[in-house]
């Protein structure tokens, strides 16, 4: 069975991109997850962040976002001595920012998702890569979306960020046009 060649590291990350990665995701809690965990990434590598998972959905209360936006200076100081997840004073208070934030999204938009989605029209972008190295870093649709971000406040949503953000989340679909999950999960 044939993979996006950067799956094929460890056995977490090929479960991840076989099951995960560019399935398109409209919860608003698990397109905050996502969010945070592409955040905090920045500087790491993915398996890296994908070890420590379970232990931010610990640390972070499942990312409640209603729940993380309330934490305080003494809730902030527990998390920066939690071992389970990266502890980086700036990615834990953007953490923090990124929950009230989305709060606020979600009242004006009616739902995180409605507000991310419209960066890319409301459907996943498909496209038709032959190689990684075809894939770019950023995009149109990334760019927008970071600064739209940046304005409100977002913390860790530059644009490489939000274009790994729009592949995790299948907004887009950058399987290589040789691994078994391209087309799969399209449009829902």
């Amino acid at each position: 069975m044939e993979r996006c060649s950067w799956a094929n590291t460890s056995s977490l990350d090929q479960v991840y991109h076989d099951e995960e990665w560019g399935v398109p995701v409209h919860d608003d809690r698990e397109l905050f997850e996502m969010l945070i965990l592409e955040g905090a990434q920045a500087g790491l590598s993915w398996t890296t962040i994908l070890k420590k998972r379970e232990g931010y959905r610990e640390a972070f209360d499942n990312f409640d976002i209603e729940t993380v936006a309330a934490y305080d200076e003494s809730k902030i100081a527990e998390l920066l001595l939690n071992p389970a997840i990266v502890r980086n004073k700036l990615k834990v208070n953007g953490t923090v920012t990124n929950a009230k934030l989305v709060l606020d999204v979600q009242k004006e938009f009616g739902s995180f998702d409605a507000y991310v989605w419209q960066f890319v029209s409301g459907k996943p972008i498909v496209n038709h890569w032959e190689t990684m190295a075809d894939v770019p870093a950023t995009t149109p649709e990334s760019d927008a979306m970071s600064k739209a971000m940046k304005k409100r406040g977002f913390k860790f949503v530059g644009s490489t960020i939000c274009y790994a953000y729009m592949q995790a989340t299948g907004m887009v679909n950058d399987h290589m046009t040789s691994c078994f999950r391209y087309g799969v999960d399209v449009g829902k």
